[in-house]
């Protein structure tokens, strides 16, 4: 068994929670409130800002060419189409760029960047991978569920989302991480392999807490 089978079966019961996420649910039948949203993607470029860094990191700890390349592919992909959707997105809720930019993180989304940061930064190859791939993976999934729904890909607002993330070409990425972590956890031992497991455990669970913290907009608790 390859070990993304062994993390997609042991962490199912986790991740269809996230699929069924109210906020998910939104986006499919299109009853997602706009303000939630909104949240939504201000706190998720501040993600992706720093998101993009693993792949930067990534780039440092790979162990070929190759790597090295579509890291860099991944990095691109990360600050010049997904943040570009973000910025379009902006512009429909009349949110400048200095803004957008400037707006101050979520204690849920400082937690759950710092803690991947970390993790790529002091581990291996294999535990940046582990760290950075529930989100590729997941969102490459809900999209793929979403656009299933009849008309949810043309929705005025989250169609643009849908696409985007159930496309071929996101796809393509996201199986290069699953089989990049799949190479890279191949002989590691037991331990090493349990380790792994619980950063992508984590991460599977910060991208469960940052559903919840779009669709309630929750902020600092002395800042309200």
């Amino acid at each position: 068994m390859k070990f993304s089978e062994r993390l997609y079966q042991k962490l199912l019961p986790i991740w269809r929670k996230n699929h069924a996420h109210p906020f998910v649910k939104g986006m499919g039948d299109g009853t997602l409130e706009k303000e939630k949203f909104r949240f939504y993607m201000v706190q998720d470029y501040l993600y992706l800002i720093e998101y993009s860094k693993l792949f930067a990191l990534g780039a440092v700890k790979a162990e070929n060419l190759e790597q090295m390349g579509t890291f860099a592919a991944l990095l691109h992909s990360t600050m010049n189409e997904e943040m570009a959707l973000h910025r379009q997105y902006a512009e429909k809720f009349d949110i400048s760029l200095e803004e957008l930019e400037n707006a101050e993180p979520s204690p849920v989304t400082l937690a759950y960047t710092r803690y991947m940061l970390y993790e790529a930064q002091n581990g291996t190859l294999a535990e940046l991978v582990a760290a950075l791939l529930p989100c590729m993976w997941s969102y490459w999934e809900i999209g793929k569920e979403l656009n299933e729904i009849p008309g949810a890909s043309e929705h005025e607002l989250f169609g643009d989302w849908i696409q985007m993330y159930s496309s071929k070409e996101f796809g393509e990425l996201a199986t290069w991480c699953i089989d990049l972590l799949d190479k890279a956890a191949d002989g590691k031992s037991e331990q090493e392999l349990e380790k792994l497991e619980e950063i992508f455990l984590n991460t599977t669970r910060y991208e469960y807490m940052f559903w919840d913290m779009a669709y309630t907009q929750k902020m600092w608790p002395l800042n309200e």
